[in-house]
């Protein structure tokens, strides 16, 4: 089955028929509100708004680990997420689509990043978060539909927020390769790798990050106006790829699938010297 997060601007979308709000109770807390389970392009699948359902959770106060483990447990296979970004590139455009298949954190400290941890030792490696192959399948199906840009391949740096970036700030994360700058992906896509679940992300830029002496420095009133284009072309994104692949399986290339990989191929402690209590959400996520 699979399931879209929608981020800042993709809180709901008009086109989904609700079938069923589904339980947020999670062995990590509760998941963001509005879990629900909806038919697009006639199949179900599962949504989630990442902020919860009236925006009320910063980026950094989004339990990531109850999203995941309650898109999984609710029979997830594959995460469409959708999220708003700035571009820290000339040629990266408000209003174009961006799929990172690489990413830098700077949030790490702040943020519950892993489901191991008390008990529960494993090592994933997050070396291709996302499938580059896969990412450019997408991009070559939006290129021969869509009239608006996307771009693969390129590096997302996530910062804690909520504070937009200093300049300072801004022109370090470009020396550094990013060309995208967000507040949400990561943990989002290592738990997604550790439960077993494929992920897609699609980044909508809003704006120039500040570093863009040429550009109005962002506000929110431009940002809200660009996100509201951005969630039609987003809703195209997921019936376009729903409509080509019921599965989602069948989307990913074949040697890049995640959910062979995870905790389920990563797990270093014994199964039999793991609590009773810790393996049974651990049963969940292998």
């Amino acid at each position: 089955m699979w399931a879209i997060i929608g981020g800042s601007g993709f809180e709901k979308f008009d086109g989904f028929e609700v079938l069923e709000e589904l339980s947020t109770v999670t062995p990590f807390g509760e998941a963001s509100s509005g879990l629900k389970k909806v038919r697009l392009c006639g199949q179900e699948i599962l949504f989630l708004s990442r902020h919860g359902k009236h925006h009320e959770k910063l980026p950094s106060e989004v339990n990531y680990r109850a999203n995941i483990f309650a898109l999984k447990k609710h029979g997830a296979k594959a995460i469409l997420a959708f999220s708003a970004v700035g571009s820290l590139r000339e040629e990266l455009a408000p209003g174009d689509l961006v799929i990172p298949t690489q990413y830098i954190d700077k949030t790490k400290a702040n943020r519950a990043h892993t489901f191991c941890g008390d008990g529960v030792v494993g090592h994933v490696s997050l070396a291709h978060p996302v499938c580059k192959k896969t990412a450019k399948k997408l991009v070559e199906y939006l290129g021969n539909e869509k009239p608006w840009k996307a771009f693969h391949g390129r590096t997302y740096v996530t910062i804690d927020g909520p504070y937009f970036s200093t300049q300072a700030e801004s022109h370090m994360y470009r020396a550094l390769g990013a060309d995208i700058i967000g507040m949400t992906n990561f943990p989002e896509f290592a738990l997604a790798r550790e439960a077993g679940l494929n992920y897609m992300p699609c980044c909508f830029i809003t704006d120039y990050d500040c570093w863009n002496e040429e550009a109005p420095h962002v506000t929110l009133d431009a940002v809200l106006e660009v996100m509201r284009n951005n969630n039609a072309k987003a809703f195209d994104i997921a019936t376009l790829l729903l409509g080509k692949h019921k599965d989602p399986d069948h989307f990913w290339i074949e040697g890049d699938n995640a959910r062979d990989q995870g905790l389920k191929a990563g797990l270093m402690t014994p199964k039999e010297a793991i609590s009773k209590e810790h393996y049974e959400w651990l049963s969940t996520i292998l």
